[in-house]
This record gives structure tokens, sequence and C-alpha cells, in this order.
């Protein structure tokens, strides 16, 4: 069950995986080059377009569940990355849900990375995909029926790739594109890996590198070269299949998936749950070099700002530490990398794991250490 036969996916290898009952791929020769602008049809993208971490607090303060079922282990105590019930000792059912609007103007690619994204949070809990159902919701009156088609055969492509199929769905007609997936899996009870369970001691890993919401902003504003859209797409449509083969590793503490809510969040997520502080070493950190670009010509999403406001009183940045930098941390990576938290003695295994499975750019950003919890970058 826990076997990791799920191939690692790259843009080149997502476009010749797709069904051939399905449209070829089209990759845009530039960022511009779509014949339908997805974007021009929404406000957000991507994982950008979530909730603010302060205002998804406040709006789920007055849910009512107050308590769980026995066999419910993961729920929305710890803001973790999927629910996960157990079904007997050696089975437990992984389910979660993402949708967003497009990141990207070529349906096509709009499709995969939004399948992706969907199927990454299973992965981060340790889980193999069993199957998913497409969530779509269409401009019927401003979208052409094959863009649409598109979209669909995108999402079909990365779960022929991952294994698994699209078993239904739900389809609505709305103002703005929306796609994405609930995705199934399994994962052994015991095999659980939480973003709440990490060790003081632990060495962070970051499996991809950053500035996937800072590509997006530039290909909004028509700055985003050709190779700056080769780069996001090949990040954002490789799965996160590591997760599944991690889940094996007993010094695997904690697992998370970095995305809307920028590293910074998620990994004070960890740091909430584990009560742990984390030391980040912002030298270390992978980093998409377009991306850095931008960032540093003042370019930056709205959700950068948003997540920086939501949490940012728990963030201590060094002295001297520009803005274009703060922002690379809360920037919202649509389908980003596993940050892994490790034993120290652990973690040239998980490096090497990560780079066999084409995760080249992998690398150690940090430690966590027995103090309140909080971000110290460094």
């Amino acid at each position: 069950m826990n076997d990791n036969t799920a191939p690692t996916v790259g843009a080149a290898a997502v476009s010749g995986a797709a069904p051939s009952a399905t449209l070829p791929p089209h990759v845009p020769t530039s960022a511009t080059a779509s014949e339908i602008r997805l974007t021009q049809f929404s406000h957000g993208g991507g994982c950008g377009c979530k909730i603010s971490p302060a205002v998804l607090s406040r709006l789920l303060a007055e849910s009512p569940w107050r308590s769980f079922p026995a066999d419910l282990l993961v729920g929305t105590e710890s803001s973790d990355d999927a629910a996960v019930y157990r079904l007997n000792d050696s089975q437990a059912i992984v389910a979660t849900t993402d949708f967003f609007t497009p990141i990207v103007d070529d349906p096509y690619d709009f499709g995969r990375i939004a399948a992706t994204n969907a199927l990454s949070d299973v992965y981060a809990m340790g889980g193999k995909p069993l199957f998913a159902l497409a969530l779509v919701g269409m401009p019927l009156d401003k979208l052409p029926e094959d863009a649409i088609r598109r979209i669909l055969a995108g999402g079909e492509a990365i779960c022929a790739a991952a294994g698994i199929p699209i078993a239904g769905g739900h389809s609505i007609d709305v103002l703005e594109p929306i796609y994405g997936l609930v995705g199934i899996g399994l994962v052994h009870p015991e095999r659980i890996k939480r973003n709440s369970s990490a060790q003081a001691g632990d060495c962070l890993i970051l499996s991809k590198p950053l500035g996937i919401g800072m590509l997006s902003a530039a290909l909004k504003k028509g700055l985003l070269s050709a190779e700056g859209y080769q780069q996001m797409l090949q990040w954002t449509t490789r799965l996160n299949t590591p997760g599944t083969a991690l889940a094996e590793l007993d010094a695997v503490h904690a697992l998370t998936d970095v995305t809307g809510f920028g590293l910074a969040g998620h990994l004070l997520e960890i740091c909430r749950g584990s009560q742990l502080t984390a030391r980040l070493d912002f030298a270390a950190l992978p980093l998409i070099g377009e991306a850095v670009a931008h960032s540093q010509n003042g370019i930056a999403t709205g959700a950068s700002g948003r997540n920086w406001a939501a949490y940012g009183g728990e963030v201590e940045l060094p002295d001297g530490f520009e803005d274009w930098q703060r922002n690379l941390l809360t920037d919202p990576q649509t389908s980003g990398g596993l940050l892994i938290a490790c034993a120290a003695s652990a973690a040239a295994q998980v490096l090497q794991l990560l780079r066999d499975a084409g995760f080249g750019e992998a690398a150690c950003i940090g430690r966590l250490e027995n103090a309140a919890p909080q971000l110290i970058v460094d």
C-alpha cells in the first residue's frame, strides 16, 4: 500500500502522459502566446486566491465541532493538509480537496497545475492516492467548450501520471473559471505524517524552490519570460510523490506542503502544532532565479501582503532584511514543495531520496529548537 510506485512528474513528462482520448498538450512558446488568456477571467490565481489565514481563523472560530470520532485520526485541530479516517488497523482513508482560479493562461496547463496541487495533500500526509473527483466551475458564456475540455484534459493527464482515475465530480456555471479535485488516498494509521509532530533538533528540508507566486504576478503583468514560464510549469506540475516513501521513514517526524500561506506560514503551523521555534537560514533557501529578480523589482502578490499581516508578529527578521526577501518568505506557492522535519542524522538520506525522485534543488533550510513557537530568520 505504501510503495512509492507513482512516478515523479515534471512538465515534459506530463505532456506525454495525456490519455489518447484527450486533446494534445499546448505549451506556449512565450508567457503570452496562449490563444485563451484564462487569467483575465479571474481576480486572483492559484493558491494566491486563498482566504487569508487571519480571516480563515475568525471564520472557523465558531465551528460547532469540538470533538471528533476516535477513528478520525486527523481533523481540523492542527490545520493539517488532509483529513484521515481509520478503517482498520492497517488502513486509513486520506481525504482532501483543493481548487482555485487560473494561475496561467493556457487551459491545459491550468488543469495540470490544479490537479498536481490537489493531490499534493495526500502525499503530504504520507498517503498514496486512490482516485479523484473533479470540481469544475466554468463561465459557459465566456469560455469556449474547447478550452474547458483542455482544462479537464490537463487534470486527467496528471491523474493518469499518478496512476489514478478521475471517478466523477461536480460542475456548475459560474463567473470565474474554477478547477480542482477531491483527492482520496490510503495510508497506514501508524505511518501518517502530521504537521504537528516535529521534534527539537529536527532538520528542516524543502523539496522545491520558492517563487511561484512571484512568477504568476509577473505573468499577469506581462513581464514573465518564456524561460520563467517553463520554470513555473516544471515545478507546479511535479507531483509530490516522495511523500509516500517519506512516510516509511521513522526519522521523518513531520511533513506538510508549502502552498498559499507561503513558506513562513506553513512552517509556523509546524511550530505551533509541535510547540517549537524554527530557525531558518535564508541563504540556504532554494529560489527560482527569475522570481528573485521580479521580487527585487518590487513585484509581489496581494496574498503575500495578507500573509504577512496575518502572522508577521510571529516572525523575527534580522537587521537589514529587505522587503523583497520577506516577500519570498510569504509568497504563496501553488503546488509547492514538501516541507519535512526529520532527525538531523537522517537529513542526508531524505535529501538523497528527494534528489533520486527528481527534486534536485531540495535543501536543508534550517532547524527546530525547543522554545516557544515562532520563526527566527537568520
